[in-house]
């Protein structure tokens, strides 16, 4: 019960707003003070804080996440975005939908450069929703098509997301083994699960232009073809290759040196993060005020995700000391349906949460817990870990609390209302889930690259 309280406060006190990390570690520490104080918690319990702490701090892994963060603010700097779109648009925007498919491939590329929903869906937003509402787009169509091509970034690597699901599904996978018995543990690396994203990635942009193309032909009024730019003759095969080149070598030099084992994820960040600055000073928009910015947004960004992970350490020490491993493992091993029955529920509560929480929260407080019964149950980590990916994407468009619609919502025009964002999403929502489904009915999909590469262990 104290288990149960522990986490319903924690999340109570989060949609007040106050911050996350000051949440996770103070409400913990209250509880387990409060515990101690009654006979119900070992204080030895948080023994095990500082030698936490000090893994964090030492985590190989995790140096990839400020390196990313800063290839993904300096991408969103140096024009990238808006040299694509503009090729892009003149490539597609002379026919029926043609913008937003445009919107919708440089929102894949963008994703695969730079790993960030944030960077992504502001600099969509600034640069394609005034061309689309001016080209007569409907706002809500518009909006949606955005926000979700602006949250392939949690998907498709090089993801924040995936490198942060890589270190807490990697180490569930290692304590699942443990309570079996295994004392050899096998391992789950970021680079599986970056091979895993590719293919479940590439079928989610598949079924956002299949949608785009189905109501342009549906309702063609509402995504009009750019038909002037016929007459503009628009830039040659050499401009379109010049501004595809930049984003496609940076995603060779990141992601594919990872997926051929060349460089771990963090030597191909670093690798990133050079290649972006690089890229930055032959467009000329870098200087060192805006390295400045730059490199305090990186701090900024890196700062609450280490703040929030050492605060979710302590909120699993005092869960685990009130028994509330335990009490969940009960819980999902006793539901009917047996394994099928625990994920199901486990994604279901993944995505009611998704509405209020932040992914990263859900990352660092509900994987560690839930993560090591399922793999104890012979679940494919990799699998296990694209679905959660997928199901926290989700979350980022989900109303009323989804995070890239707050991103659209603050650079979007006065005309667009909030319900149209609202409006626009849900065929995108729809989408997800039925890209959830069809990764759970098909892991293969998940499964198949990173066995081929790395011959990786399967189970589900």
């Amino acid at each position: 019960m104290m288990a149960l309280a522990l986490f319903g406060c924690v999340v109570a006190v989060l949609l007040t707003g106050y911050p996350v990390a000051f949440t996770l570690g103070g409400i913990s520490l209250l509880f387990a003070f409060a515990g101690t104080l009654a006979g119900g918690f070992d204080p030895a319990y948080l023994q095990a804080l500082p030698s936490r702490v000090f893994g964090i701090m030492t985590n190989v892994t995790l140096i990839a996440v400020p390196l990313f963060v800063f290839m993904g603010v300096t991408l969103e700097r140096s024009r990238v975005a808006e040299n694509l779109l503009e090729s892009m648009e003149h490539v597609f925007g002379a026919r029926a939908g043609g913008l937003g498919i445009s919107v919708t491939l440089v929102g894949m590329l963008m994703a695969a450069s730079t790993g960030i929903v944030g960077a992504t869906v502001v600099t969509m937003g600034l640069l394609s929703l005034p061309t689309m509402l001016k080209r007569g787009y409907d706002p809500s169509i518009a909006s949606g098509t955005i926000c979700a091509s602006g949250t392939l970034g949690q998907i498709i690597p090089p993801s924040i997301v995936l490198v942060l699901l890589g270190d807490v599904v990697s180490s569930a996978y290692q304590q699942s083994q443990l309570d079996q018995g295994i004392f050899a543990p096998e391992t789950v690396s970021v680079g599986d699960l970056f091979a895993g994203a590719i293919l479940p990635g590439l079928l989610l942009v598949a079924l956002y232009l299949l949608y785009i193309v189905a109501m342009s032909r549906i309702r063609p009024s509402s995504m009009p073809s750019g038909r002037e730019l016929d007459a503009t003759g628009g830039p040659g095969a050499v401009a379109v290759l010049k501004a595809l080149l930049p984003p496609l070598i940076l995603i060779v030099l990141v992601l594919g040196t990872i997926i051929a084992g060349l460089a771990t994820p963090t030597e191909a960040a670093s690798v990133g993060a050079v290649g972006a600055l690089l890229l930055a000073v032959a467009n000329r928009q870098i200087d060192l005020a805006r390295l400045r910015d730059i490199m305090r947004s990186t701090v900024r960004v890196t700062s609450m995700v280490f703040l929030i992970l050492i605060g979710a350490s302590v909120f699993s020490l005092v869960f685990r000391g009130f028994g509330g491993d335990e009490a969940v493992q009960e819980l999902l091993t006793r539901l009917p349906g047996g394994r099928f029955g625990a994920i199901t529920t486990v994604m279901l509560v993944m995505f009611i949460l998704g509405f209020v929480l932040d992914f990263i929260e859900i990352t660092f407080v509900v994987v560690p817990i839930v993560g090591p019964i399922l793999l104890a149950m012979g679940v494919d980590p990799v699998w296990l870990g694209i679905m959660i990916a997928v199901n926290l994407q989700t979350s980022f468009l989900t109303p009323p609390f989804g995070f890239a619609l707050f991103y659209l919502r603050g650079v979007a025009p006065e005309e667009v209302e909030t319900s149209d964002i609202y409006r626009g999403v849900m065929p995108f929502i729809a989408i997800q889930i039925l890209a959830l489904l069809v990764l759970a009915a098909w892991p293969g999909l998940a499964t198949w690259l990173p066995s081929i590469i790395y011959g990786t262990p399967g189970g589900a």
